[in-house]
């Protein structure tokens, strides 16, 4: 292994076998003489990259067997993805709550604060995802925006959104309406909105699209180059409300956000 590794990987590969950091499929350490059969399993994890911390806590709305739902604070990614690995909820959650099973039943972007329900276990999970799936989950948010409407509100705004990969900024494009979001205003410049899909960066750019780009915005309705360790300047997005019928007991469920955009 140590020779395979080495010639693929170069000495990177070869200084994390001598440090006992490859192992196989059953957790067993890859060492300089292991020999394995052709076509079996080995695990070389890559280093994480150095993050920012995000100095905010993460409050615990609710706990029990089967759930935990958090208030998230602003900056702070779901689950590992990119640069971002320790500092994100699931990873935080698993250690502080010592749960290694904790999964997100949904996700909400980084930038986006507000309610976010996790599953504690691995036999549960699918029956939550399924809900968020389905689109049966009741989601209600909070918004600041800027500028002036341009449509009568309340109001529903469908259009079709495309993500490419690759590309920050999510577009609206012609064809099938794939998103579609009511927008109400709650006077002054806030604003609830209802998503009733769930497409990419769906009620940022829903917003900019009707002349109310969202607060605090470093993507719509323009790109903003933003210091990774600048938190001065949070998305005024928050995941308020989360209502749903439990799939395990038929029980309605609601959970709400403590934060206030206000503040």
């Amino acid at each position: 292994m140590l020779v395979e590794l080495a010639s693929r990987f170069g000495e990177a590969a070869a200084d994390k076998v001598f440090a006992g950091e490859v192992v196989d499929a059953d957790g067993t350490v890859v060492t300089a003489a292991t020999v394995l059969r052709p076509g079996a399993f080995v695990y070389l994890y890559r280093d994480l990259p150095d993050e920012v911390a995000v100095p905010f806590e993460i409050p615990i709305l609710h706990r029990d067997d089967d759930l935990v739902v958090v208030d998230k604070p602003h900056f702070l990614a779901t689950m590992p993805r990119g640069r971002h690995v320790a500092q994100t909820a699931l990873v935080q959650l698993r250690r502080s709550l010592q749960l290694p099973e904790l999964s997100p039943a949904h996700r909400l972007d980084r930038l986006t604060a507000g309610v976010l329900m996790f599953t504690c276990r691995r036999d549960i999970r699918g029956a939550y995802q399924t809900l968020f799936a389905r689109g049966v989950v009741r989601k209600t948010y909070h918004a600041v925006a800027q500028g002036v409407p341009q449509v009568e509100l309340p109001a529903v705004v469908r259009t079709r959104i495309v993500k490419h990969r690759g590309v920050l900024q999510a577009v609206q494009e012609p064809g099938e309406p794939n998103a579609e979001t009511v927008v109400e205003s709650l006077g002054g410049q806030r604003y609830r909105l209802t998503p009733r899909t769930g497409r990419t960066h769906q009620l940022r750019v829903h917003m900019a699209s009707i002349g109310l780009p969202i607060a605090g915005d470093p993507l719509y309705p323009d790109i903003v180059d933003v210091a990774a360790d600048d938190f001065s300047t949070p998305l005024q997005l928050l995941a308020h409300t989360l209502e749903f019928d439990d799939p395990l007991t038929g029980a309605p469920r609601q959970f709400v956000s403590e934060r206030d955009l206000s503040r």
